[in-house]
């Protein structure tokens, strides 16, 4: 059974090891997968994701995603604080800020720490760890090439899980048919393994007060770093001032906007997988422009 809120800021304090309160503060946005909360502490407040047991995983996931990030010194993140379990719960505990609406000087400031985080590089591309993209199994086994680590641990792996999910028809023929032809797209482009935040829509940025950027919720891996910047693109909320001082610190590809499609279709299939719903239509869609592109 879940633990008593007593046993969970016992457990919680003791994982601090700082005195806290024995019940927490108003519950927070933090997304649709683990419940937040922002907890007291004589120390000041904290921010608590609670979880399953068996979905431990995913919290332990993100705490290993953001002190990735950390090192990296480029882009803000939340400071991990602590880990445990209480009862039949998981517990994420992370540095409390006051986020802020993202403002455009910066947008512009993180367009830049972004494209400093995707000149940090590794051993090839994947991770040596598998990780979480939202509620979701994200494989991360190091492939050196990366259309193939594309084709097999990305787009190929969210179509077995569509077909497990019962989807059927036009998204799995065709989209088989796209992971055949991955390769064309890569012709002329050869990336090397960057940094990758791996989830960076526009709900996992925000400020701070004095203009700072901060990320969070990352899924970390090494890819081409399309695939970052073709996310900030998949839902909005990126402006015009992000990208000019990305591209100014560090510009892409010529042919970068033809991969925009085949980046954010990895994300549509997730979605679909999670939620279903639309993200069927838009995955198909994304499919047949990419097959036309393709020359199929």
């Amino acid at each position: 059974m879940n633990a008593s809120t007593a046993d969970f800021a016992k457990s919680l304090g003791a994982a601090l090891g700082r005195a806290v309160a024995s019940r927490p503060g108003p519950a927070v946005h933090g997304g649709c997968i683990n419940e937040c909360l922002q907890w007291p502490t004589d120390a000041g407040p904290v921010f608590v994701k609670r979880c399953p047991l068996a979905q431990r995983w995913i919290l332990d996931s993100e705490s290993d995603g953001l002190e990735r990030l950390r090192q990296a010194g480029s882009v803000r993140v939340p400071a991990v604080l602590a880990r445990g379990e209480a009862g039949r719960e998981a517990f994420l505990v992370l540095e409390w800020m006051d986020l802020l609406p993202v403002e455009d000087a910066t947008q512009a400031r993180l367009g830049r720490e972004l494209a400093r985080l995707h000149g940090v590089t590794g051993p090839g591309f994947g991770l040596d760890r598998d990780n979480a993209i939202g509620a979701t199994a994200q494989p991360n086994a190091f492939l050196e090439k990366w259309p193939a680590f594309w084709r097999e641990r990305r787009l190929g792996f969210q179509l077995d899980l569509a077909e497990r999910n019962g989807y059927a028809g036009q998204l799995l023929d065709r989209g088989r048919r796209l992971v055949e032809t991955i390769d064309v797209f890569f012709r002329d482009y050869e990336p090397r393994p960057s940094l990758l935040h791996g989830d960076l829509w526009g709900g996992n940025r925000a400020q701070l007060a004095d203009g700072t950027p901060v990320v969070f919720d990352p899924a970390v891996y090494y890819g081409d770093r399309e695939a970052d910047v073709a996310m900030t693109r998949l839902f909005g909320g990126f402006g015009r001032t992000f990208y000019s001082a990305y591209e100014a610190e560090f510009p892409l590809d010529a042919g970068a906007s033809t991969r925009i499609d085949l980046y954010n279709l990895y994300h549509l299939l997730n979605h679909l997988n999670l939620f279903g719903g639309v993200y069927r239509v838009r995955s198909e869609a994304a499919i047949d422009r990419l097959l036309a592109a393709a020359g199929h």
